[in-house]
């Protein structure tokens, strides 16, 4: 429920979904990334969720989570090579019951 409000908030704000739920590899090397947008040439690879406060949802993004994106938007662009001229970021969206999301856009880069 959490990703289809964020999908559906990012597409007001102009964003085409590209993909939702991307899932690669299996173990340790596996990559998970919620949804990925595209507006003009940013690709952004973003990170739902959704707690009872804006400071829980926040705080809710670990560092093996953003590592777990990260290697999935590696192998989301291997198999998109169209996308390699594209700047690429890392998004939050923050859901609150009662509250309009909150997108943090390049919440994060690799290697934070």
């Amino acid at each position: 429920m959490a990703e289809t409000v964020a999908a559906l908030w990012l597409s007001l704000k102009g964003y085409r979904l590209l993909c939702r739920g991307a899932v690669t590899g299996r173990g340790s090397g596996a990559g998970e990334v919620d949804l990925i947008v595209r507006r003009g040439a940013v690709v952004a690879f973003v990170e739902v969720k959704s707690r009872p406060s804006l400071e829980q949802a926040a705080q809710a993004l670990t560092p093996a989570q953003r590592r777990r994106i990260e290697r999935g938007a590696a192998a989301f662009l291997a198999r998109h090579p169209a996308l390699a001229g594209c700047d690429l970021r890392f998004d939050l969206m923050l859901l609150v019951p009662g509250r309009l999301p909150r997108h943090l856009p390049d919440a994060w880069r690799v290697g934070d």
